[in-house]
Order: C-alpha cells, then sequence, then structure tokens
C-alpha cells in the first residue's frame, strides 16, 4: 500500500465527493541535521533491563502480521521478591508490544483464559465498528475458553494500544494492556536509539493478591483507583542505561486506569515530536510532560549526566481532583544510568514536520458536552452525568458519514477527565476556536478541573455507534461515557 501516515483532513461535510477526499490523507518528512544514516550512540545493552517482549508474528507475508494472543492468570514478578497475581495478556505484564507497519492487515488470534468475559479495544486505532472491542454494540463478549479474531488494517503511524472494554476499570487494574506500535519508515527521526515506554500502577498487598476493584466503595470510584505501585514496562522503578549527551527516542503510553503522569526529569527538557495520532505539526520543548490516561507521547530526551551517574525520572503532582495532590509526594518512574563514555557535545534534534490540514470550523455542527457530578443521593452512591444523564439513561449523539463536527466539552464537576473518541483522531482548537499549535491529532484529550476543550472531528466511511468516555476507568464505570451513532450519508 502507498504511504498514508500524516493525516490531514478534507472536510466536504455532507457532500458527494469521493470518502477517499473525506479520509484522513497525512504526509511526513523529517529534515535532518546530517545527511548520513543515524547510528546507534547508546551503550551496549541500554534497554536490556526494560524493553518489552515482542508478540510473535506467525505469518511469512510480509503485509501481514498474525499473531496468537492469550488472556490469562499469572503470578508476575514486578520488583525483587514483589509477586502479584495479575490478569496478563500471554503471562507478561503488560501483555507483548505488537509491531506493525502502516497499511499492515493484523490479525489477532485472541483466546480468553480468564474467569469473566472479555473483549480487546485498540485505543486510537482506525478499525472497523465490528473491530472495536466494545461488548454488545461492536461484537459480543468473549467468554471463558472462546476464541475471536480481530482483523484490521493499521492505517496510521504512531503507538497506539490495546485493552479490554468489558468491567475496564477492574481488568485493566488488574493487568490487562498492552502496546501496539505501527512504523513507517517515511516517519524516521533521526534518532535509532528508541523504546517503548508503558507506564501504569496496579495494586496488591504483601501476598500477591490484587486490590479489590470497588475498593473504597462510591468513593474509590469518585476518585479513580491508583495502584500503590507504579510500574514502566510492568518493573516498578527500572533501569535505563545511557550514554551521557546521547538522544533517545521515547514513545509512551500512559496505560493506568487513573493515573495521571506529570513527568519531570530533574528539570531536563523532553523534546516532544508526537502525540496520539503519530507526528505533530512540529517539534517543542517542555520541561514537564503530562500524559494521562490513555494518551501517547512520542518525545525525543538527551540525558546529561556525570560518569557513572545517575538521572531518575518522576512524576510530580497534579491536580487531578480532591485526594490527588493533598499530603502525597513525588513518585520516582524509572533511573537513568550513566555510562563511563565521554559526554557528547550538544546534538541537533531533527527538525521534524508534518503538513497537517486542519477542517474547516465554518459549517461544522456544534455538539455541546457538560460533565457534572451531583451531590450523591440519600443512599450515598454518585453517578457522573453527560448533559445531566449518566451512560445508561443516555440516547446516542447522531452523526453522518462525511460530517465535519465541533465538539465543545465543558467540566464542570471537581475532578479532571481525560475525554476519549473511539475510532476516530481529532483536532484541538482554542478559545478563538482556532487549532492550538503544534497541531495533534489526538483522540484523547485532557479536560482539566472547570476546564473546556474544543475540537473538530470528522466522521468517515465507517458507520456504527461509537463509544466516548472519560479515561479514567472508574469514572467511566460511575456514568461518565455516551456514544455517537453513526449513519450512512
Amino acid at each position: 500500500m502507498g504511504h498514508t501516515t500524516s493525516t490531514s483532513v478534507s472536510a466536504r461535510g455532507r457532500s458527494t465527493v469521493p470518502l477517499l477526499l473525506v479520509a484522513l490523507v497525512w504526509s511526513t518528512s523529517a529534515v535532518m541535521a546530517s545527511a548520513q544514516a543515524p547510528t546507534s550512540l547508546a551503550p551496549a545493552g541500554w534497554d536490556a533491563g526494560i524493553k518489552l517482549s515482542e508478540a510473535r508474528d506467525r505469518n511469512p507475508d510480509p503485509s501481514i502480521v498474525e499473531i496468537d494472543l492469550t488472556a490469562r492468570l499469572a503470578d508476575v514478578e514486578v520488583a525483587p521478591g514483589k509477586i502479584v497475581k495479575a490478569w496478563t495478556y500471554d503471562g507478561g505484564l503488560p501483555g507483548p508490544l505488537i509491531r506493525a507497519h502502516v497499511g499492515d492487515r493484523v490479525i489477532v488470534h485472541f483466546t480468553n483464559h480468564l474467569p469473566q468475559p472479555t473483549t480487546i479495544h485498540w485505543h486510537g486505532v482506525r478499525v472497523p465498528i465490528e473491530m472495536d472491542g466494545v461488548p454488545d454494540i461492536s461484537q459480543p463478549e468473549v467468554k471463558g475458553g472462546d476464541i475471536f479474531t480481530y482483523d484490521f488494517i493499521v492505517r496510521d503511524a504512531g503507538l497506539y494500544w490495546y485493552h479490554p472494554h468489558v468491567m475496564s476499570a477492574a481488568q485493566v487494574g488488574s493487568g490487562l494492556y498492552g502496546a501496539l506500535l505501527v512504523e513507517d519508515p517515511a516517519d524516521a527521526v533521526g534518532v535509532i536509539d528508541e523504546i517503548t515506554l508503558v507506564l501504569s500502577d496496579i495494586g496488591f498487598d504483601s501476598k500477591g493478591v490484587l486490590e479489590s476493584a470497588d475498593s473504597g466503595g462510591p468513593a474509590g470510584m469518585v476518585f479513580g483507583r491508583e495502584g500503590n505501585y507504579i510500574l514502566v514496562n510492568g518493573k516498578v522503578m527500572p533501569t535505563l542505561r545511557a550514554r551521557s549527551g546521547a538522544p533517545q527516542r521515547w514513545r509512551i503510553v500512559n496505560a493506568a486506569k487513573s493515573r495521571y503522569f506529570l513527568l519531570d526529569l530533574e528539570g531536563q527538557p523532553f523534546y516532544v515530536i508526537g502525540a496520539d495520532g503519530g507526528l505533530q505539526e512540529r517539534p517543542e520543548t517542555t520541561e514537564t510532560l503530562l500524559i494521562t490516561p490513555g494518551e501517547r507521547a512520542d518525545v525525543i530526551v538527551t540525558p546529561r549526566g556525570s560518569s557513572g551517574g545517575t538521572l531518575t525520572l518522576r512524576a510530580q503532582l497534579y491536580n487531578r481532583g480532591y485526594g490527588s495532590v493533598e499530603y502525597r509526594n513525588v513518585e520516582d518512574v524509572l533511573t537513568i544510568a550513566f555510562s563511563d563514555q565521554p559526554t557528547l557535545p550538544v546534538q541537533t534534534l531533527p527538525a521534524v514536520h508534518r503538513d497537517i490540514a486542519a477542517p474547516k470550523v465554518a459549517g461544522a455542527t456544534r455538539v455541546d458536552v457538560v460533565l457534572t457530578l451531583p451531590p450523591a443521593g440519600a443512599d450515598g452512591k454518585s453517578e457522573f452525568r453527560v448533559n445531566g444523564v449518566p451512560f445508561w439513561k443516555a440516547k446516542p449523539y447522531m452523526a453522518t458519514v462525511g460530517e465535519t463536527q465541533l465538539w465543545t466539552v465543558k467540566n464542570e464537576s471537581k475532578f479532571a477527565h481525560p475525554f476519549h473518541l473511539h475510532g476516530f483522531f481529532f483536532l484541538p482548537l482554542d478559545e478563538k476556536l482556532e487549532p492550538i499549535h503544534p497541531m495533534a491529532w489526538k483522540d484523547t484529550l485532557n479536560v482539566p478541573i472547570d476546564g473546556t476543550i474544543r475540537f473538530l472531528v470528522v466522521f468517515d466511511e465507517r458507520p456504527g455507534m461509537w463509544m466516548f468516555h472519560c479515561h479514567i476507568l472508574d469514572h467511566a464505570d460511575g456514568g461518565l461515557m455516551g456514544h455517537v451513532h453513526l449513519g450512512p450519508r
């Protein structure tokens, strides 16, 4: 297939222009500081203590990635002597990294050996509705002992991830998640030392028994439960080796069910080149990097330190609601250990560029959404609401194939919400309804406390019932969820 990784949107509303023209079409380029091919600058075995296991492709066709994936219980050691009886894909925490290239057909023969039904949702991937993994809407639940085959084409380069959509908070919190990396040679950014980092957390006791999924009762749901162990690729405080001054490309996904990661590398900068939907319009530099549940970030870091010294990646406190900053401490995430190689001189980082054509605001259908949390009822139970009702009382929002919609999502609750839309990328806008620069395609976007987000979304050729929800999964289970009924033109 041809190069289809970058996404610029042609917004043509309900016209009779062929659907191909309203699909997401994109192109990227990376302007390199040197004409020479990049070479590794990292010390030998730099990622050995943290690298993800990878799924085995059993299909010899280079354009097909075909794997077997099994959900099952397994004992997993997350730190020396710390073993948890986790829910896993293929016995690992996280599940295996699935690698594919743009245009590949991905086939996953999924077997469920868990004591509950489950599914797989391919977060951020523009799959057909039949492959979206939402029970009773896009597919039936996969019961214990049953097999379901997921089969779809990956259209877009970027980092995505997979997780269940049955009792999502409980199952993701118990360990069911993994990363899907879709690559494209045309998106090379000139940094060969690359690693995928799956950030998460998990809660369990001294006997390795998982924390109850309903711990804390209604208050636990309102807050969004966090585990007592922070994990990077399934490990507590792992070590990544580095040569001082040598750039590394980190592909990061936050797979935690509630926890926000406000990352800080002891003040050293993150050079951000991409987000949920692949590379962004241009790079930007930041000293802290916020990644909410469900979001991804593509960054280049250039750790600098003394020979034999260390650097610590930490999660700073972020106010996502009462209890998230009170009486809490900054938490360590991973250690960077420097080799005894001489520090490299300052490197010129790649001037990554991506052409993104913003959809037109004029003519877009307006959709207003208000998120609230009324006082608890007489029974002490709370429920989040979308436009006045929890999801079990809500009617679907309507859309038509080819339609551009302008969504305004206002948060009137006292908890932040990472808003996720299944199946489609959207473009964030500012208060003046102008694209936020650098432009980036998103499928998950934080709605701060008392804040408002705005975005444009073009609904393409895939009719069906598509879910949206808060990716604090306890909030979704507690009512903060809805559907878009995408009908034919």
